[in-house]
């Protein structure tokens, strides 16, 4: 049997990595990519019902898709990430838009709101990334009201994006006993994770599709604006990045179901809509 050192020696330091991927999704520009997701904000935010004066929270809001869909849908929303550069990014958005939104830093692991202050928590590719996976999902059950509704949009792993980190995965290997975001994309894993919490589990499969002029194009993109790829390719040597590249435009050219004259990439992703149980433990 392990030693308790032994034991803490081999688990991840969460604290650690959660500053390099703070880090990750500061560089770049996510911006630029977060924009093109806004109708997964906008099926989100129909999925869980958003109503005209319930209080919404967007948990790793980015750039603040599903923060706009909640407030287009007239909404009291707080838009929530701890990544600053993100938040106002989201807030230009706002103001663009002329809608209503507060906006705040903040951790999905440790998120600085009362317990049962809202009625609908969203987050669309953000919470999915939290290292620590049990404690983020008990902190969005905590600050929801018995009977209120958790609405997550999380890529999953046989989809483009799981295949693409599995890709950057074996040129940058990841942290040593980091539980796979991706995982978030599968009903079971889902239902374990939020355990007696959760009244009600609904999942839905979805395709986003981006769209993009090539290969080459999306690559373009991805390896200048999107924290994950943007680091992997920072991360190798020239070598080691043409390699990389090779296998991405694989895997884009594999799943194009555009022809030659054009990139389009279906990428599967799970719309979850769990009901938060009346008076459960947390």
């Amino acid at each position: 049997m392990k030693s308790d050192l032994a034991i803490r020696a081999a688990a991840p330091d969460l604290t650690a990595i959660k500053q390099r991927q703070q880090a990750t999704w500061a560089s770049g520009d996510f911006a630029v990519i977060g924009t093109t997701l806004q109708i997964v904000g906008e099926l989100l935010a129909e999925a869980a019902n958003v109503c005209a004066g319930e209080r919404v929270l967007d948990v790793a809001a980015g750039n603040g898709n599903a923060t706009l869909a909640a407030a287009h849908r007239l909404a009291d929303v707080t838009s929530t990430d701890y990544v600053p550069a993100l938040l106002d990014k989201g807030r230009e958005r706002a103001r663009a838009e002329g809608l209503a939104v507060h906006f705040q830093v903040a951790d999905a692991e440790a998120l600085p709101f009362p317990d049962g202050g809202f009625d609908v928590v969203l987050s669309t590719f953000g919470v999915m990334f939290a290292p620590d996976h049990q404690r983020a999902a008990s902190e969005m059950l905590r600050v929801l009201r018995p009977g209120g509704r958790l609405g997550l949009a999380n890529w999953t792993p046989e989809g483009f994006i799981g295949r693409l980190f599995k890709i950057i995965g074996a040129h940058v290997p990841p942290p040593a006993g980091l539980k796979s975001p991706a995982l978030w994309g599968t009903k079971q894993y889902l239902a374990d994770l939020f355990g007696a919490g959760a009244a009600e589990v609904r999942c839905k499969r979805r395709l986003f599709n981006f769209r993009y002029r090539s290969a080459a194009h999306w690559v373009q993109v991805f390896r200048d604006f999107y924290g994950p790829t943007h680091k992997a390719f920072a991360a190798l040597d020239a070598a080691g990045q043409q390699a990389l590249e090779r296998d991405i435009v694989a895997l884009l050219q594999d799943m194009n179901v555009a022809g030659r004259e054009s990139l389009v990439v279906p990428a599967e992703y799970l719309e979850v809509v769990i009901t938060r149980q009346e008076g459960a433990p947390r």
